[in-house]
């Protein structure tokens, strides 16, 4: 088991272990816990009674949250012809339209926070599921990240405003940032409304247990309980 340094241990003793916090409660505790130096991201992590292994308990979508995620998004799409010319005029940061771009990528260059594909491109950008796989960067059509070139505007704004995207993992949790510990506890708990109220609404028909514990922590900060009954009916 890791040792904690002292900056972990003096946080940890601010939060009682066996309690479960309101939401508010609990982004004050996160925020007053952060040990870095640097401006933690506040993440929130969820337990889920769901067996990811079934095709009917599977969980993801995205959801925009309302005050961002207090960092510049970079965002790479993949489009050719007017597709590119769309996305360059929209303000992407990269475009994925030859030869050489796909090389770099496949090299393992990801300067990159979102990418975004046209129908089109899903064929090319397939081609490097090796390394956008791992990192999470693989378009997709459920997590808003495949349109058509004259919706590429829209996606590249939301992905820029706060658009994030959650799924239900392999062990069953999923884990969501919601923004900066410099954010303070309103602006998070905005944030965290928004994403729980969109996992609430993600609920498949087949699941019997649903969410069963939501912790939110600070980047390498301790975990902080919340109430899950009070996380689920927040407004």
């Amino acid at each position: 088991m890791a040792k904690h340094g002292k900056k972990y241990r003096a946080a940890a003793e601010k939060v009682e272990r066996y309690t479960t916090y309101s939401p508010a409660e609990a982004m004050n505790l996160a925020i007053e816990t952060s040990t870095t130096s640097f401006d933690s991201t506040i993440e929130v992590h969820i337990r889920m009674g769901l067996d990811p292994r079934k095709a009917d308990q599977q969980v993801r979508d995205t959801v925009i949250l309302p005050n961002g995620l207090g960092k510049t998004v970079r965002v790479l799409v993949f489009a050719a012809g007017e597709g590119a010319a769309i996305a360059r005029e929209a303000g992407a940061d990269h475009i994925a339209d030859d030869d050489e771009m796909m090389k770099k990528i496949q090299g393992g260059w990801t300067d990159f926070d979102v990418a975004i594909a046209t129908p089109d491109m899903m064929g090319q950008a397939g081609r490097l599921g090796r390394v956008l796989g791992p990192r999470g960067l693989m378009p997709n059509p459920k997590a808003g990240t495949v349109v058509s070139a004259e919706d590429l505007p829209k996606a590249i704004e939301e992905a820029k405003a706060g658009r994030v995207e959650y799924r239900l993992d392999k062990t069953a949790n999923i884990h969501v940032p919601i923004g900066k510990a410099s954010f303070g506890a309103e602006k998070l708990l905005e944030n965290f409304a928004a994403l729980m109220g969109a996992v609430v609404k993600s609920r498949p028909a087949a699941a019997k247990k649903y969410i069963q514990r939501v912790t939110v922590a600070s980047t390498m900060g301790p975990g902080v309980k919340i109430d899950a009954n009070q996380a689920q009916t927040l407004k």
